[in-house]
């Protein structure tokens, strides 16, 4: 008789399955793609050729952080969950900084209006943070986005 334990799966510290980032991030963007026209009209009437302008580089900022989140995040989740926990915080902090040097290095440019350049991105990434919450799962059975309801 052996008295040995059975054998349990080894814990690898780090995830296998497939990545749900892509899938949201692809939506979170097609989101983002479909309210920039609105927010480009409210900039240049607003603000004229410098508000389009600075609408312009606020939505592609918010939208470029995005998806600049969701790739380390995915890429990070395959090699170990610490990874993804460092990579959460210190991406965070760096991509804020590369947000924050792009709006110092054009915010004294003629072409730039700083109030919709910031209530953009502050607005932009909070209502399509909010916009995509509807539509994430929160269930481990479908990661990623719900499933559509079947329609009878």
């Amino acid at each position: 008789m052996s008295s040995a334990a059975p054998a349990s799966p080894a814990f690898t510290g780090r995830d296998l399955g497939p990545a749900p980032e892509p899938e949201i991030i692809r939506d979170l963007v097609r989101r983002g793609l479909m309210a920039t026209p609105v927010v480009l009209l409210v900039g240049a009437v607003g603000w004229g050729w410098a508000g389009l302008a600075s609408v312009a580089i606020a939505m592609a900022l918010v939208l470029v952080n995005f998806t600049a989140a969701a790739a380390l995040q995915s890429w990070a989740a395959r090699i170990s969950y610490g990874l993804v926990a460092g990579v959460a915080l210190f991406g965070f902090l760096i991509r804020l900084a590369i947000i924050s040097a792009v709006v110092l290095l054009i915010g004294d440019q003629p072409w730039v209006a700083p109030v919709p350049l910031g209530v953009t991105l502050v607005v932009g990434h909070l209502g399509l943070l909010a916009w995509e919450s509807r539509y994430v799962s929160a269930s481990l059975a479908f990661p990623g986005l719900k499933p559509d309801p079947v329609k009878e």
